[in-house]
C-alpha cells in the first residue's frame, strides 16, 4: 500500500495537518519541526497526491510552455528559464510544440485549460487570441512572448527586433556596404515586421531604398535559409553583405555559403540574428545581433508569477494587454569587414 500523509504524521510524532503544512514549506510550522517531517517523509517514501491537493486549493501547480519548434536557440534558452523559475515556485513546467501550426496550437491550449494549468508562457502564431483570452478570463496566467498577438488581452514580452536589424544593417553600412542582402521571417509575424522594418529604415536613413533583388522573407526553417541563399547568390552577384534576421534560416544559410564556396568576409560579409553557441565557434565566428534570449524569459515568468501571486490571494486577474521591450544587442565578430572593391582601394597591391 502506498504511504499516506497519516503514515507520515504518525512517524513523526506530528499532527497530519502539521505534516501538510511542514510539506507545502509553511512559514507556520518551526524549522526542526519541517525538517523531522521531511526527513520521515523522504525515508518512508511518501509521494503527495498532486490531483487530490489540485482539487482542494484549485491549483494544479502546472505551468505550459507552447512554442513554435525546438530549432530556434532562444526558445531553448526561455525553456531553461521557465523550467527553473517554476521549480523554484513549485510548478512543473509541461512543454508543448506546435510546428508553428495555428490548428496544433488551438488544440494545445484547449488541452491546457482541459488539464487547469494554473499558468501559460504561448510563444504562438498570433492566430489564437480567443482561445488565450478564454484561458485568462477562466483565471489561469496568461503572458505571450516574442511573437505576439493583435487581440490578446494578455500582457505581451518582445525583443526590441526593429532597433537590432537597424543596428546590424547600420553596421554593415559603415563598413561601406552598399548591396546588403537580407534574408528574414514571414512578413505577419512580430519578428518579420520589425526586423525588416529595421534593415529599411537603416537604408533609407543613408539614401538607399530598398532592393527587392536582395530580399528574401520566408518560413522560420533551415530549408528555406537554404534555398534563398542559393537565389539571392544566383539573382544579385552584386551582394557584398547579408543580414540573416530569420534565425531557424541560419541552420540553412551558412552550409549553402560554405557549399557555394563564398568566403566570410573576404567576398560576403554576415551578420546572424539571435545569438547561439556555435556561432562564436564558425571560421571566422559570426557576428550577432543578441536578441537577450535569457532576459525575455526572465521577464515573461515575472509577469506570469505577478498573475499567479494575484490568483492565490483570490484577486481576479485584470487585463494587461501592454507590451514590454527587452533591448537587442549588436555583438561584432570577425564575419565582418569593407567590401571587396574598399578593401582593394584601401590596401592596394605593392608596385
Amino acid at each position: 500500500m502506498s504511504v499516506t500523509l497519516k503514515d507520515v504524521a504518525a512517524a513523526a510524532g506530528v499532527s497530519r495537518s502539521t505534516a501538510s503544512r511542514a510539506l507545502s514549506g509553511s512559514s507556520l510550522i518551526a524549522a526542526e519541526t519541517r525538517a523531522l517531517v521531511e526527513d520521515t517523509a523522504r525515508r518512508l517514501g511518501y509521494r503527495p497526491n498532486r490531483a487530490a491537493s489540485s482539487l482542494r486549493s484549485r491549483q494544479s501547480h502546472l505551468i505550459g510552455l507552447v512554442v513554435g519548434n525546438l530549432v530556434n536557440a532562444s526558445f531553448h534558452t526561455v525553456a531553461e528559464v521557465v523550467q527553473r523559475r517554476a521549480a523554484a515556485e513549485d510548478y512543473q513546467m509541461m512543454l508543448y510544440i506546435t510546428d508553428a501550426d495555428p490548428r496544433r496550437e488551438e488544440t494545445i491550449l484547449r488541452t491546457l485549460g482541459e488539464h487547469g494549468v494554473d499558468g501559460l508562457i504561448l510563444i504562438g502564431t498570433g492566430s489564437n487570441a480567443a482561445a488565450s483570452n478564454a484561458l485568462l478570463a477562466g483565471g489561469t496566467a496568461v503572458v505571450n512572448l516574442i511573437r505576439g498577438a493583435a487581440e490578446s488581452a494578455a500582457p505581451t514580452v518582445l525583443a526590441a527586433d526593429r532597433d537590432g536589424a537597424h543596428e546590424a544593417t547600420r553596421h554593415l553600412l559603415d563598413l561601406g556596404h552598399r548591396h546588403i542582402g537580407y534574408i528574414g521571417g514571414p512578413p505577419d509575424t512580430n519578428s518579420g515586421q520589425e526586423r525588416f522594418a529595421g534593415y529599411e529604415q537603416a537604408l533609407r536613413e543613408r539614401g538607399l531604398q530598398v532592393d527587392e533583388r536582395l530580399v528574401e522573407r520566408g518560413p522560420f526553417e533551415p530549408a528555406f535559409g537554404s534555398d534563398a541563399t542559393d537565389r539571392l547568390l544566383c539573382r544579385a552577384p552584386e551582394m557584398t553583405a547579408l543580414l540573416a534576421a530569420n534565425h531557424e534560416a541560419v541552420f540553412g544559410v551558412l552550409p549553402a555559403l560554405v557549399a557555394a564556396g563564398v568566403r566570410v568576409p573576404d567576398d560576403l560579409s554576415l551578420v546572424c540574428y539571435e545569438d547561439i553557441s556555435w556561432l562564436r565557434w564558425w571560421h571566422p565566428p559570426v557576428t550577432v545581433v543578441d536578441n537577450g534570449a535569457r532576459e525575455l524569459g526572465e521577464l515573461a515568468m515575472d509577469l506570469l508569477l505577478q498573475q499567479l501571486e494575484r490568483g492565490r490571494g483570490k484577486v481576479p486577474p485584470a487585463r494587461n494587454s501592454r507590451t514590454y521591450r527587452v533591448g537587442a544587442q549588436l555583438v561584432q565578430r570577425g564575419s565582418c569587414a569593407p567590401p571587396p572593391d574598399r578593401q582593394y582601394s584601401e590596401n592596394p597591391p605593392p608596385a
